[in-house]
């Protein structure tokens, strides 16, 4: 038998506040029967977000790399940007693929691929 993730976790300083915002990145719903509040130390959307007392100091081991379904790279980097993220990097190619990195409102970094990969990989 092999193991299943359940949710993967987020450490945050306001773990209410994060669950708002990547719920608008990614149109994920919380749980009816078990609404987040902003007093929650602990805030499920798929991805749980947990209260800590210390913020982000270094890059992240892990991240998320996110592919729009209905708009492009561009599109959805600037939809996210409205939404409280920062601009990190740019890495797209004169071929299309690539990524651009943003950054949460708590600093965590993220990427933004193209809708449509332009070869094999993941990052294309």
């Amino acid at each position: 038998m092999t193991s299943r993730i359940s949710h993967t976790s987020f450490d945050a300083i306001n773990a209410y506040a994060q669950s708002v915002f990547w719920s608008q990145v990614l149109d994920f719903a919380e749980d009816p029967d078990d609404p987040n509040e902003p007093a929650h130390e602990e805030c499920l959307i798929t991805l749980l977000f947990i209260t800590v007392p210390d913020s982000k100091k270094v890059k992240n081991r892990v991240h998320l790399d996110l592919r729009p379904v209905d708009r492009t790279r561009e599109q959805e980097v600037e939809r996210i940007l409205a939404l409280g993220a920062s601009h990190l990097a740019d890495h797209r190619r004169p071929d299309g693929s690539g990524w651009i990195t943003l950054a949460d409102p708590e600093g965590n970094e993220f990427c933004i691929l193209s809708k449509d990969p332009a070869g094999s990989g993941a990052t294309t």
